[in-house]
């Protein structure tokens, strides 16, 4: 009971305890989410804004405008000039040695020259000066100030160049771009494949900086800024590209379009925190990311950039598309690239800001913070997101030391339990075994309990209880006692036993009994002189004297009725001799007759029948039961005895006939023919002379 009740608190306090920390545990990791995701919001957002009012602002400034002009106006002197055949040559080489190689890593088919190279004379020019004759490697093509061509473009390429360059470093683009109003690339700070085409017809018309130009174009209103979501972008070798762009004004004339391509890793370090998740409280395996509305990445995966083998096989052995695996790879970032189908981005993209746990991008379960950027021109949403193990670790830990607090809580408690279950169960345990005993019939054992508290009560009102039973045991004993006499006094005690056993329903068969019929002759004359006492004590010793014989020579009494006597010779107990034994028996009755006559003065006589044969024997009445024989054997042994004088023996044929050789016989049958007896043989008066000699004539 001790070990329940305390196992039953421990591990309810337990429970309730884990419950409560899991749900605080959660609601706070759910707030540092909440708040990381908030703070991350409001840094892209800014970033963003700041960007919009830089580009807005750039495109008003003069010498931004002037450069457009000056730009323009050399560019469109160069669409007037021929290429040499060795530039053409050197330009297709670029294309085919540097730039195509590069690109078929990433694009999704084979690329092909003619898609790619512009036709366009002043194209080819700035391209092939800039771009193929450009001493410096790929990625490093804005080093070069001003080509050598004596060009007016190149004039106007060194005066600006610095300028726009710095601007690039400074402020963290990827590139700037000049257009003219006809969407001619006047001008690039990296010098790509993109620099000197036109979006209205050249390469890359079909591109989101084309589509954002055209939007920009089309729009026809100063200080007007406009962004285009990520997209591959040819030009950057396929690596997904996003562009801000703004118009440029000279008065009410539109001179010309200003472009940035937006900065990939600046948006990374503001997501990742310049990849310090744990400085921003994102723990082992927290990160914020940004989605679009296309469920694919804006920003780069934390568990990417920390192992992208790793990332890459866990992708691989979920199943994920092969080819997915390797623009993966190849791209090496999961811009557009990798799907966040998860609820949390599901709620986020139809405007809705919350918590959910969810299972993320990795299959892996998540607590995830979300809510929609406030970003004009990108419909993106925030992601802010931890593993579910690292958030439930302390709680986990809180579960392991209950568990183990509780283990040996319990312990403690079974070993105090069983000491004391020692102390209170010992007395109890000396009461069931004196109860044991009593059950078993051993009614002498007493508790020796001295004990004032419960246990002493109880075993006192045991000990009185016990004391009762061996009362009406005794009580019990005595009846059963004086019950079993009586039953044996009553019955045969064989059939005394099967009545003690229950049987209820007893007839037997018997063969082979010697059935003795015995009647007093003079018995009701002396009744008639004497009160009843006295003639019931005269035949109660009578009667005893002639049980004891019976029971000497083997033959069992059945019953008496009035003055005459019925016994039977081999009913219980079978004897080949049991003939014999009636006679014997019948022989001293008449002895113990005549002796009682000369003690008392009495003239009794006693007549007997004895007939051997088959006979039945049972139980017969309900209220009050009797034992009784009956048959044809009992019938002619009565008869026999009615017909038989005082003082004399008669036997049937059959008895004569086994015992002729020990007993002399007189033949009596012409003698009871007036009394309609069966022929009978009488034991000859040699045998029993006294007999007849106590009869007093009639």
């Amino acid at each position: 009971m001790l070990l329940l009740v305390s196992g039953f608190s421990t591990l309810f306090t337990a429970a309730l305890g884990y419950r409560s920390g899991q749900i605080n545990l959660t609601n706070r990791v759910f707030n540092q989410l909440i708040s990381v995701r908030a703070s991350k919001a409001y840094q892209i957002e800014s970033y963003f804004r700041n960007i919009q009012n830089h580009t807005q602002t750039l495109s008003e400034d003069l010498s931004i405008v002037a450069a457009v002009e000056d730009f323009d106006a050399a560019f469109q002197q160069l669409e007037k000039t021929s290429q040499p055949a060795a530039a053409t040559q050197a330009l297709e080489g670029y294309y085919r040695k540097e730039f195509l190689p590069r690109l078929d890593k990433t694009h999704a088919g084979t690329p092909n020259l003619p898609a790619y190279l512009a036709s366009d004379p002043a194209t080819r020019h700035l391209q092939y000066n800039y771009i193929a004759a450009n001493p410096n490697p790929v990625g490093k093509k804005q080093q070069l100030v001003a080509a050598k061509d004596g060009s007016t473009y190149s004039k106007v390429h060194g005066r600006y160049h610095p300028i726009f360059r710095n601007i690039v470093s400074r402020f963290g683009y990827y590139d700037m771009f000049l257009i003219n109003p006809k969407g001619q690339i006047i001008y690039t700070v990296f010098k790509e494949t993109d620099y000197a085409t036109s979006l209205e017809n050249g390469p890359y018309k079909d591109s989101n900086l084309a589509q954002l130009v055209r939007e920009v174009v089309a729009s026809k209103e100063k200080g007007f800024t406009q962004l285009v979501d990520f997209a591959a972008y040819a030009p950057s070798y396929g690596t997904p590209a996003a562009f801000i762009a703004a118009p440029i004004y000279n008065g009410p004339k539109l001179v010309g379009v200003l472009a940035f391509q937006m900065p990939v890793n600046e948006i990374n370090n503001v997501m990742t925190g310049n990849q310090d998740w744990k400085q921003d409280g994102l723990g082992q395996s927290g990160e914020t990311i940004l989605v679009g509305s296309d469920t694919l990445m804006r920003s780069a995966s934390r568990f990417f950039l920390e192992d992208p083998k790793a990332y890459l096989a866990q992708l691989e052995s979920r199943g994920f598309k092969k080819d997915a695996i390797a623009r993966l790879s190849q791209y090496n970032t999961t811009i557009l690239q990798q799907p966040v189908a998860t609820p949390a981005v599901t709620k986020a993209i139809a405007g809705g800001a919350g918590t959910l746990r969810v299972v993320d991008y990795r299959g892996v379960p998540v607590l995830s913070s979300y809510a929609p950027l406030q970003i004009e021109g990108l419909h993106w949403v925030i992601l802010s997101q931890m593993d579910l193990a690292e958030a439930y670790a302390p709680i986990h830990a809180f579960q392991r030391q209950i568990l183990i607090t509780a283990t040996l809580l319990i312990l403690v408690v079974t070993l105090l339990a069983m000491g004391l279950a020692h102390q209170f169960v010992k007395p109890v345990q000396q009461l069931i075994d004196s109860a044991r005993k009593v059950s078993s019939g051993e009614l002498a054992s007493i508790p020796d309990l001295n004990a004032t508290d419960e246990f002493g009560e109880l075993a006192q009102s045991f000990n009185a209880m016990v004391r009762s039973l061996q009362t009406q045991t005794a009580l019990v004993d005595q009846t059963n006692q004086e019950n079993e006499r009586l039953l044996f006094s009553v019955f045969p005690s064989a059939i005394a036993r099967r009545l003690q056993r229950g049987e209820t329903q007893i007839a037997d068969e018997v063969t082979n009994v010697a059935v003795l019929f015995a009647d007093l002759k003079g018995f009701s004359r002396l009744v008639s002189s004497l009160s009843a006492h006295e003639s019931l004590a005269i035949l109660n010793d009578l009667v005893a004297s002639f049980d004891d014989l019976a029971s000497r020579f083997g033959l069992e009494k059945v019953k008496t009725i009035g003055d005459s006597y019925l016994a039977v010779c081999g009913l219980s107990v079978p004897y080949l001799d049991h003939d014999k034994r009636a006679i014997d028996c019948a022989i001293e009755m008449h002895g113990v007759l005549r002796r009682f006559n000369l003690e008392r003065g009495f003239k009794l006589g006693i007549q007997i029948g004895i007939h051997s044969g088959d006979i039945v024997a049972g139980i017969v009445g309900k209220s009050r039961v009797v034992y009784d024989v009956w048959g044809e054997t009992v019938k002619l042994a009565h008869s026999l005895s009615q017909a038989c004088p005082a003082g004399a023996v008669f036997v049937s044929e059959v008895v004569h006939h086994r015992l002729e050789d020990l007993y002399p016989f007189e033949r009596i049958a012409a003698a009871i023919e007036a009394q309609e007896a069966p022929p009978a043989w009488r034991l000859s008066s040699a045998t029993v002379p006294a007999a007849g000699e106590a009869l007093a004539k009639p």
